[in-house]
Formats: structure tokens, C-alpha cells, sequence
């Protein structure tokens, strides 16, 4: 490709909210341009680096089996309310209707879709197993759309979906995504792990997520220093402590904390270590409110509260109406020691072998210290709904965990029979009986992996691309070519060389000073830049650097045949 020839707008400038770097690089770079929130146009530069990432997830699908179709994007609300997501899906479910009144959706997944597709096309096991999958865009109406294209409204994913006769061949394809995706990442040349997750609002029986490791990561995952044990931190199991509680040493007591409502106050007031406190969250159940207890530097797990059987699937905060109605005290002074009898309390393992703790008093304005469980207050049921924090022994016996930040670039799902089951989508067993069909789903998010490998792969002067991934592999910067026959003689025949090679190579025939020139190579992240000049000529060099170094190297026109080979 000739730069003189190609769309390259890069800016200096960026809009104040491109808070993260992947934002801000791929403004500057021209990658992106806004259309309106979380929807964005993709230029020229942008789609080459989006198609190279979608061609080494086709290639990988199509390695592993899966076949390629393209379903519609807008869905009818028929087929939504035949699995009960119309309604349930919620706001992210973009709804519209066309000139006969009929209602649709535009699609932000496609399990309806496909199953409706299986349903009609698959009658017999002898036509399984099989997966089919896509890449196509989605539409989820984001509260707050936010990050560029990280988490926009719009985007680009690749969704497969396999159906099966029984469990155990689910379990086999799904094992079979699973190092599809690791293939996937590792071609992209991008650093993730492969963590155990909840299944969200897919639902299904197990999942696993794809985080590409990245501070600026919306996740955080916990994994094993002592193991390759890897999970979402919503997933990851708090042990309960190895000592048992301790017998009570102290006189439940009543003091006055009339403006302390947070750990931090009370703590700090009452001249005690957080970790010797008991904090209580009122939520919605499914028969009024349920009492959450964790200890004080803990906090409470949502989505582990959720699958609570006291819960209607969803960890809801009671109002202060709510609680002021039912227990006659503000939030911040509610404590487990004295709540009424109607109200469960679950209390968490590391909080539940606590003696002697300070907690809410029940009574505007007073907490109690010298609290004990069953002597005082009572304990409906002990459970791990807490989130896990460094330090905690891993889950599977072996070492610590650590939290990292991760960006979750990809999903897989066994999702069962949930959706075969309420579109009615069966086969013929070898007995001819009609089965209905165990469900996989595996998803990755195509233009996600972009943002993600430069909040990954960044500096100072712009975006280091995974050579894979890159716009172009080499870029080839003649100086003073307008000046010089020779210079701009051996930087076409360097061009030709290399791309007759078959190499991804660009030549900046702009007639830019070499500081812009290199700046913007810089900045689209070229991973290899050749500079072509009447001084380097004169010795039969060229000078070489590599995207991230910071030195420049002389090689002969045999050493770049080698360094490309």
C-alpha cells in the first residue's frame, strides 16, 4: 500500500471523555470516528486491523469444524417471547416495529435465531453433532456507553452455537471451543487467561471467560499462585477459615455512634480493626428482606447473593423506605443482633467464626460491640457470598490468589437444553424418539479484541500492535526521495520486494520530514520500519527499528531477506 494513496487522518487532539487509552489512540490514529453514542464508523485503517483479527477467527472456526452462516439482525418479538426474553432481556434490548405494527428487535444475540434455524433444519441424530456460527454485528442499548468501541452499543462479534444429543457430546465440543479460543488469543499474540465464570443472562449449566490481562480491565479475576486455577472474581469460592470461632470473651454492649454509619467511621471511632466488624446489607428476597452478612473489609458478592434460594435470582438493595418500614432504623445502623424474626440471615463464612464483633445496633445513631452469633444474633444459614481478595487460599488447595484486571474478550457456554427445550427443537433419537437437543454458545468480541490489544500494547508515541493484528507488517519511510533518484529508486524496489514476498508492506511516499513521518508509524503501531536514505545508501545499509524499541540498527538489504524470512 502507497500512504500517498491511502485515508490516514491522524489527530493530536482527542474529546475529553476518551478516558481510556484505547480510545484515545484509535481517535488519533483515525481508526474510529464517532456517529453517535457507543456507534461508530470505522475507517479504512480501523477495518484493516478489524478484518485481520476476524480472518484468524474464521480460519481457527473453520479449523475446529464449526460451519459459517449469517442469520438476519432483526428478530421478531414472536420468537423473543417464546423463550420469555422479551421482557426479561431488558433495556439492552433495542425494540422497534415496521409499517404493518409488527414488532422486532434488533438483535444483541442470537440463541432464539439459531434455535429457531435447528428446529426447522436438524430432524435426526445422524445430523449431529454440528455448530454453526457467525460474524455479524449486535445492537445492545448500553445505559452508558462508554470506553470507544470496548463497550459501545454497536459491535462486531463472532457467535457460534452447537447442538447435540446428549451432555457428554456438549461437554466434548465445548472442551473443543475452549482450545479454539486459546488457539484464537495466542495467534492475536495477546496476553489472557481463560477464567471459570458465571453464565449471566445467557444462563446455562457451566462457562468459562476469555480476559485479555490489561489494567485498565473492567474485570477482575482471581488465579492461583500455586496452580493454573483461574476464575471470574464473581465466581471464585471464598474457603471458609480453617479455625473455628472462638467462644465469647466480651458483654454485648450498646455505644452511641450518632454520624458513623460506614466501617471506616465506626471502625476508626470505636478504635477496632475492620476485620473485627460485621456489616449487614438488606436486600430484596423473594419474601421480603434477607440480611446479608460479610465481614467488614469483605464485601458482598452479587451474583453469588443472587443464586441464594432466599433470592429471586437478583441481588436487589432494599430502599430506605423499605428498610425503615421493616425494621424501624435507617441504613447504617442495621446489625444481625436484634433484627426481627421474619428476616433471613445469611451470613458469610469468614464472618460467621467471628466473636465478639462490633456491629449495627438496630437504633438510629448506637452500634454494638461485643456481639456474638447465637448468642445474640442469630444465623439462618452460613454461605460464601463475599467477594475473594488477595491473600485468600485458592479454591483448590493450592497457594494464594492474586487479583489481575482483565478485559473479557471472549465467552463459552454449556447452555443445556434452556432454549432446545422452549422452541421445541428436538431430533429423532436411533429409537425414533423425539430428544430435545443439549445447546453450546461461544462467543467472542471481534472488535472488543481491537480496543483490548492497545490498552495491552501501548506507549508514549502510540500503539505497539501484536504483529498479527498490525495495519501493515513493515513500513518503509524514504527521507529526502524528492531530492534523491536513488532514494526514491531503492525504496520502490525494497517495496516490490517485499510484497511480492507476500508481505504486508507500506510505503510512505507522502514527502513528509521525517520526524511527522515517523511519528505517525509510531502511532498506527507498523511493528518494522525501514528508513531509506542517501547516507544509509551510501553504505549499503538501511536503518531498522522494531515498534517498542528504542535503538536504531543498520542492516544490509541480505539482513532484512533474513529478518523477514
Amino acid at each position: 500500500m502507497r500512504l500517498s494513496r491511502f485515508h490516514l487522518a491522524t489527530v493530536k487532539e482527542v474529546p475529553a471523555d476518551a478516558e481510556i487509552a484505547s480510545h484515545r489512540l484509535m481517535l488519533r490514529t483515525g481508526m474510529i470516528r464517532k456517529l453517535a453514542a457507543g456507534i461508530y464508523t470505522w475507517s479504512p485503517l480501523g477495518l484493516r486491523v478489524l478484518s485481520k483479527v476476524e480472518n484468524i477467527v474464521r480460519e481457527e472456526m473453520d479449523r475446529a469444524g464449526a460451519l459459517e452462516l449469517l442469520m438476519p439482525s432483526i428478530q421478531p418479538k414472536e420468537l423473543w417471547e417464546e423463550t420469555g426474553r422479551w421482557e426479561k432481556f431488558g433495556g439492552q434490548l433495542l425494540k422497534i416495529k415496521d409499517r404493518k405494527d409488527a414488532a422486532y428487535c434488533y438483535g444483541p444475540t442470537h440463541e432464539e435465531v439459531i434455535t429457531d434455524y435447528a428446529r426447522n433444519e436438524l430432524r435426526s441424530y445422524k445430523q449431529l453433532p454440528v455448530n454453526f456460527y457467525q460474524i455479524q454485528t449486535k445492537f445492545r442499548d448500553e445505559i452508558r456507553p462508554r470506553f470507544g468501541v470496548m463497550r459501545a452499543r454497536e459491535f462486531l462479534m463472532k457467535d457460534a452455537y452447537s447442538f447435540h444429543l446428549t451432555q457428554d457430546c456438549l461437554a466434548n465440543e465445548y472442551r473443543n471451543m475452549y482450545d479454539t479460543y486459546g488457539r484464537i488469543f495466542t495467534r492475536l499474540g495477546l496476553k489472557f487467561r481463560a477464567v471459570q465464570a458465571d453464565t449471566g443472562a445467557i444462563g446455562g449449566n457451566a462457562s468459562h471467560e476469555f480476559q485479555v490481562l490489561a489494567d485498565s480491565g473492567e474485570d477482575a479475576i482471581a488465579f492461583s499462585t500455586g496452580s493454573d486455577y483461574a476464575a471470574n472474581i464473581e465466581m471464585a469460592e471464598a474457603l471458609a477459615p480453617a479455625t473455628p470461632r472462638p467462644a465469647p470473651a466480651q458483654a454485648l454492649e450498646r455505644i452511641a455512634t450518632p454520624t458513623q454509619k460506614t466501617i471506616d467511621e465506626v471502625s476508626a471511632f470505636l478504635g477496632v480493626k475492620p476485620v473485627q466488624c460485621v456489616k449487614t446489607i438488606l436486600v430484596r428476597g423473594s419474601d421480603g428482606l434477607v440480611a446479608l452478612c460479610v465481614r467488614g473489609d469483605h464485601e458482598v458478592n452479587e451474583v453469588k447473593a443472587a443464586k441464594l434460594a432466599e433470592l429471586p435470582g437478583e441481588a436487589l438493595l432494599a430502599d430506605e423506605a423499605e428498610i425503615v418500614r421493616m425494621t424501624g432504623v435507617k441504613p447504617g445502623f442495621i446489625g444481625p443482633a436484634g433484627l426481627p424474626d421474619t428476616i433471613p440471615v445469611i451470613v458469610d463464612r469468614s464472618a460467621a467464626v467471628l466473636a465478639d464483633f462490633v456491629c449495627g445496633g438496630n437504633q438510629d445513631g448506637s452500634h454494638y460491640t461485643g456481639a456474638n452469633w447465637e448468642r445474640d444474633a442469630r444465623i439462618t444459614r452460613i454461605a460464601d457470598i463475599r467477594k475473594v481478595v488477595e491473600g485468600d487460599p485458592s479454591p483448590d488447595g493450592q497457594g494464594t490468589l492474586k487479583i489481575a484486571r482483565g478485559i473479557e474478550v471472549g465467552h463459552v457456554f454449556q447452555l443445556g437444553d434452556r432454549y432446545a427445550r422452549a422452541l421445541g427443537a428436538t431430533v429423532l433419537d436411533d429409537t425414533g424418539k423425539a430428544q430435545v437437543m443439549q445447546m453450546g454458545c461461544y462467543g467472542i468480541g471481534v472488535s472488543r479484541i481491537v480496543a483490548a490489544a492497545i490498552e495491552q500494547n501501548h506507549d508514549d508515541a502510540g500503539i505497539i500492535w501484536p504483529e498479527p493484528m498490525a495495519p501493515w507488517r513493515v513500513a518503509i519511510c524514504p527521507i529526502g526521495a524528492a531530492q534523491s533518484a536513488q532514494v526514491r529508486e531503492e525504496a520502490e524496489k525494497l517495496y516490490d520486494e517485499l510484497a511480492a514476498r507476500g508481505i504486508d508492506v507500506l510505503l510512505d511516499d507522502r514527502g513528509l520530514r521525517p520526524g511527522p513521518m515517523f511519528a505517525d508509524i509510531e502511532l498506527i503501531g507498523v511493528p518494522h520500519r525501514i528508513v531509506v536514505s542517501e547516507r544509509g545508501l551510501a553504505t549499503g545499509t538501511f536503518e531498522y527499528r522494531r515498534r517498542g524499541e528504542s535503538e536504531n540498527r543498520s542492516l544490509s538489504r541480505d539482513d532484512l531477506a533474513r529478518l523477514f524470512d
